[in-house]
């Protein structure tokens, strides 16, 4: 039977999500092409954020990679964009000139940021937040410029803005309206909100409108209605979006703010559908991800003809994705007229919740500080349910249950976990019973919960849990490496170590990788657990680090390098400092400065220079680039400071010196302070030693970067060698159990603080974990020394590398 010819427009979520039902309904009986305008395969847009803030990466937002299309049959053509339609021949034409024909034409052309009609908006540094390019611009202009204003305080503004903080820059957010997200908050969430965010480091300019902006070639000021002035080196439009209907309007199809659709998404030409943030239904347009998944599933079984329930409109809800705050709003957020409000505010835990009721419905939603009822509420307020049984405060909390209780537990079966994809309570728990789903990257692949936000993954685990009782295994709710394999970290380590794999190529070929070279998040992560595996005998594969990492130097904006000198415990001497001042001289250097780990970084080398540097220093190389210990931090200690009761300069040289050059799954950084003034900031290293009287704290897990953590009191001992002792042990422990990039801050959290207590506290645990490093130590080599000697690998490294 001949297929029918399928086209979509648009490679985006709504789009993408159509096809994706109509291949579950259907999978034989569509010849499918996908037309997308940027080069990337389809990907989760909502989630960019989470890459700009540093949470995630490009790769592990790709929703469907390269190999699924082909897996399904479906001819992607990307980096074209169709600019006609003709419909009399029912075919589509792009800007390439690509011609291809249709029975069935879908629309998903999305919708396009809105750009203030002011002056200066084509200067360059001014942006959007929209895509992939969009983000990719902002994190090059971060490693450039520090200074960053937001225009709009709405969602994708907010979310923007605190990427931008976590990429070091000073932003300012201008915001017009009287209050942030005001088209979801009320006055005081969004009070609230605004508090939290300033102690964050974020601004504010509320109820100011900007009316130009000021430059040269590139936008140095900001000018508002106000005459004021603000200077800005980068300007990101976040003022909102408008659907893209471009291609619409120059076909014959109806259009008025959106592409006109029906209740079956049906256009006004025949064969022509369209779904998503271009549509309009009911003179209402929508650009939150669950109204477009519930017209994907509608405008699918309708293609497929297959008897579906018309779409009606959808309530929609909001999750701000901004670390340390939890917002959520849904439905009618005001009171007023028929509808009256319950409102609880505990200002000094900073939580308040708000209720709209209209008569006995449950109609609209804001939670600030705790919003782990979200997605019961909403599905109260999805279902109209009639609550005239139930005393309206207690909805605050499960029905018939306590706050105590297993929130999961008291929901009912229809009642919504994932509110982005529409999966059920019910839903879930019937892919555990019928299709044997036992972890929640299986529900994800089953239900597509937790598959958008993600905010949702610890309900699903948690319902996991309730409905598999004693079966239900914790470490088996696994995240897998990189979108290259299906297997998780402790899988890949487990094989490598049972199968004795022995290098990265046969790591990929035996666990059947889905890409023969793998990628730049795996290839790392092999190459690491490997040598960690095979301390002795595996060889470390330079290719697979990064370029710092290879060259042994820190790459600057400019392209020549840092180059930072190992100083024990800090401490320096005359003929060290003559030594880098000479060979500061001599090489041009840019700049000479203290580190925050009390070291010399010598800016401004060429890469040329390099093995010349390290050898007029004759210094060990300070491992200021590598993923290994860097530094260990020490104040003057007992010697010289009145107030130190330890000897902390010597306890610190001597951890420095026990621990350098072996690898880690991220940089480690400890803090030796002698005495609880703390001078050595020993409360937020990876490990941290503060001396008391007659003893020694240590500290673990905590971390002075963008996610600030207090570390955690691990235990006291009384001498410097128990402190060696403890210290190596943790070390070896995370470098055995760690992902590869995973901080020791959020290992803690991962593993937990007393399951690794009790393996450090363990002396015969202590004991082994010390003899497994030792062995680990006795294979690294000084690696400037080991260059410097070898004239292979200097012109491998500085012939040959190419800086990316």
């Amino acid at each position: 039977m001949k297929k029918i010819r399928l086209v979509l427009v648009g490679n985006g979520m709504a789009g993408v999500k159509t096809i994706e039902e109509i291949l579950k309904i259907s999978k034989e009986k569509f010849e499918i092409t996908i037309i997308g305008e940027e080069p990337h395969p389809n990907y989760n847009r909502i989630l960019l954020s989470k890459v700009l803030q540093g949470d995630t990466t490009v790769e592990d937002i790709t929703i469907n990679d390269w190999s699924w299309y082909e897996e399904n049959g479906i001819r992607l053509i990307t980096n074209e964009k169709v600019e006609h339609i003709c419909n009399a021949d029912q075919t589509v034409t792009t800007n390439a000139g690509t011609v291809i024909p249709y029975d069935e034409l879908i629309l998903a052309t999305g919708s396009k940021p809105f750009i203030l009609p002011i002056p200066g908006v084509d200067k360059e540094g001014v942006t959007t937040f929209r895509d992939i390019k969009d983000t990719d611009e902002m994190l090059k202009v971060s490693k450039t410029y520090k200074k960053a204003a937001v225009i709009g305080g709405g969602l994708l503004g907010l979310e923007a803005a605190r990427g931008l903080l976590n990429l070091g820059m000073q932003v300012t957010v201008i915001h017009l309206g009287k209050s942030l997200m005001d088209r979801q908050l009320d006055n005081t969430a969004a009070q609230l909100l605004k508090e939290e965010l300033e102690k964050q480091g974020m601004r504010f300019l509320l109820e100011t409108n900007t009316t130009e902006i000021l430059g040269g070639e590139r936008v140095e000021r900001l000018r508002f209605s106000d005459g004021e002035e603000l200077e800005c080196d980068l300007v990101v439009m976040a003022v909102g979006i408008r659907p893209n209907v471009e291609l619409a309007q120059s076909t014959e199809l109806w259009v008025n703010r959106g592409i006109i659709v029906s209740d079956y998404l049906e256009t006004s030409i025949p064969h022509i559908y369209a779904v998503g943030e271009c549509v309009e239904h009911n003179h209402i347009t929508y650009g939150l991800v669950a109204p477009l998944f519930e017209q994907a599933k509608i405008l699918a079984k309708k293609i497929c003809n297959v008897e579906t329930t018309p779409y009606e409109g959808s309530v929609t809800f909001t999750q701000l994705k901004v670390s340390g705050v939890e917002v959520f709003s849904a439905g009618e957020f005001i009171e007023g007229d028929d509808k009256k409000a319950l409102k609880v505010l505990d200002e000094q835990d900073g939580i308040y919740k708000k209720l709209v009721f209209r008569n006995n419905q449950l109609v609209g939603a804001v939670l600030f500080g705790d919003s782990q009822e979200g997605n019961r509420l909403f599905s109260l307020i999805k279902k109209q349910a009639d609550i005239s049984d139930t005393a309206k405060v207690s909805i605050l909390q499960p029905i018939g249950g306590d706050s105590d209780e297993n929130l999961v537990a008291s929901m009912e079966a229809d009642e919504l976990v994932c509110g982005c994809n529409g999966v059920s309570k019910g839903a879930i728990v019937q892919a555990i019973h019928e299709q044997g789903c036992t972890t929640v990257d299986q529900i994800k692949g089953c239900t597509s919960a937790g598959r958008s936000c993600g905010g949702c993954k610890s309900m699903v685990s948690d319902l996991l849990e309730l409905t598999l009782g004693d079966s239900f295994d914790a470490s088996a709710q696994k995240e897998t490496m990189c979108s290259c394999t299906t297997l998780s970290r402790d899988e890949v380590v487990e094989a490598i170590r049972e199968k004795g794999l022995m290098h990265t190529r046969e790591v990929m070929n035996v666990l059947n990788w889905k890409t023969s070279d793998g990628c730049s998040k795996c290839r790392p992560a092999l190459n690491y657990y490997l040598g960690m595996v095979y301390p002795t005998e595996y060889e470390d594969e330079n290719e697979s680090r990064y370029v710092n990492e290879r060259l042994h130097a820190n790459i600057q904006k400019d392209g020549s390098f840092g180059v930072v000198p190992r100083m024990y415990g800090g401490v320096t001497s005359p003929d060290q400092l003559r030594k880098i001042a000479d060979v500061a001289e001599k090489y041009n250097a840019k700049l000479l400065k203290v580190t925050g780990g009390q070291r010399i970084d010598i800016f401004g080398i060429e890469k040329e220079d390099l093995p010349k540097v390290w050898e007029e220093l004759d210094m060990p190389s300070g491992y200021a680039y590598g993923k290994t210990l860097r530094t260990v931090k020490t104040c003057v200690g007992e010697s010289f400071c009145r107030f130190g009761t330890q000897d902390s300069i010597s306890l610190g040289i001597a951890l420095e010196k026990r621990l350098e050059r072996v690898g880690t799954p991220h940089k480690f950084k400890m803090g030796v302070s002698a005495c609880p003034r703390n001078c050595a900031e020993s409360g937020i290293k990876d490990f941290g030693i503060v001396g008391v009287d007659g003893a020694w704290e240590m500290y673990v897990g905590g971390n002075g970067g963008t996610h600030l953590r207090s570390a955690d009191l691990l235990g006291k001992v009384s001498t410097a060698e128990e402190v060696i002792e403890y210290a190596s042990a943790y070390f070896q422990y995370y470098r055995e159990t760690g992902i590869y990039m995973e901080r020791t801050s959020k290992w803690l959290e991962r593993i937990g603080f007393e399951n690794i207590k009790v393996v450090i506290e363990d002396p015969k645990q202590r004991r082994e974990l010390n003899e497994r490093l030792n062995v680990a130590l006795t294979v690294h080599d000084e690696p400037w020394k080991k260059i410097i000697n070898s004239p292979k690998l200097r012109n491998e490294l500085f012939e040959k590398v190419e800086v990316h």
